[in-house]
């Protein structure tokens, strides 16, 4: 088990980075003989992107694949740094927190696989699920309680919310 991670760190976060597959949804994705494809993305996880939007905290998707469906799920999040096709996680997340004058001190990163290991240590907090790969839980600060795609987002938001003073109605 991670130790806990201090308000104070928490509190200091601008930006809060993440995966899509295996974060957002639970890895799953489905392809029709058409060549559609469609995720399911927590309902929980949406409202708690929206409420750090509405308390001024920026957020971003590093996807490693381009994808119709996350396209449209940020569209309608107003998620405002979509990067897809990127598996150089790092790099991606770099190149965001320099375009944003941010520190890593300020920025979570959530990641699933050996893919996100980089960021997630390079991050002021590193972030997993608790069935990440194992790069990625070596890498990690913090280790949800909810699992990828039911909630394990709405908990990272809700440790920056608190920590930096916002509340919403019950």
């Amino acid at each position: 088990m991670k130790a806990l991670i201090p308000p104070a760190r928490w509190a200091a976060i601008r930006l809060f980075a993440m995966d899509v597959d295996g974060i957002l949804t639970d890895g799953t994705v489905h392809i029709s003989s058409d060549g559609t494809e469609s995720k399911t993305f927590s309902i929980l996880d949406g409202l708690g992107l929206v409420r750090l939007g509405k308390a001024g905290i920026a957020t971003a998707w590093i996807s490693g694949r381009a994808s119709g469906a996350t396209t449209v799920r940020a569209t309608e999040l107003k998620i405002p740094h979509l990067v897809q096709g990127r598996i150089d996680k790092i790099t991606a997340l770099q190149e965001l927190a320099s375009a944003l004058g941010l520190a890593p001190a300020q920025i979570v990163y959530m990641g699933d696989d050996d893919i996100d290991a980089a960021a997630i240590r390079w991050a002021g907090i590193g972030v997993t699920i608790p069935d990440a790969m194992p790069p990625a839980i070596t890498a990690a600060d913090y280790i949800t309680r909810r699992r990828a795609g039911l909630g394990a987002v709405r908990e990272v938001c809700e440790h920056i919310l608190t920590a930096q003073g916002h509340t919403f109605p019950a």
